[in-house]
């Protein structure tokens, strides 16, 4: 041991408690995952996850990542991130739309920054197919973190903090 490292103590080569804040995908409403319309999402199955009810139809990246997935119906996009597998899922059932009313403005290996546009939808497509429009937002890799947290409540721009995830 060092002599700086007697004086800092024991945990002295430890990193610090690594937190990575991710935006909303969506501006909108915030919806806590216990709230998240689809039983798949709200009892966790697919890992930590909270919602965004959107008020209009845009879809961004929470956070600097690639492109890991996109479904043939553009309802649902996949990154990676820091280590994180996140997917983003455009309402609920929507697969069941076949595409109709969502455009993608991403491809699977691009590189995206927080922020970027990750497709559009048309909301009242969605609603008029008689789906809910929730944008969910999850950690399907929650397992391999300490914590995953909500850090929103009401309503939230798109990119602001939505949840925060420590290693």
């Amino acid at each position: 041991m060092g002599l700086f490292q007697l004086f800092k103590g024991k945990d002295a080569g430890k990193s610090a408690d690594t937190k990575i804040v991710l935006g909303a995908p969506a501006k909108g409403e915030f919806v806590p995952m216990a709230q998240v319309p689809d039983e798949v999402f709200s009892q966790g199955i697919m890992g930590v996850c909270c919602g965004v009810a959107p008020s209009e139809g845009s879809v961004y990246a929470p956070v600097d990542g690639t492109v890991s997935q996109l479904t043939d119906t553009l309802h649902a996009v996949g990154l990676e991130a820091a280590g994180m597998e996140l997917l983003i899922h455009v309402g609920v059932d929507t697969v069941e739309m076949g595409g109709d009313g969502f455009s993608n403005a991403v491809q699977v290996g691009q590189q995206v920054k927080k922020g970027d546009l990750l497709l559009t939808m048309d909301l009242e497509k969605i609603r008029a197919a008689g789906h809910a429009d929730t944008v969910i937002m999850a950690v399907t890799n929650s397992d391999s973190f300490s914590t995953v947290e909500p850090a929103a409540s009401g309503a939230v721009e798109a990119g602001e903090p939505v949840l925060q995830v420590s290693k």
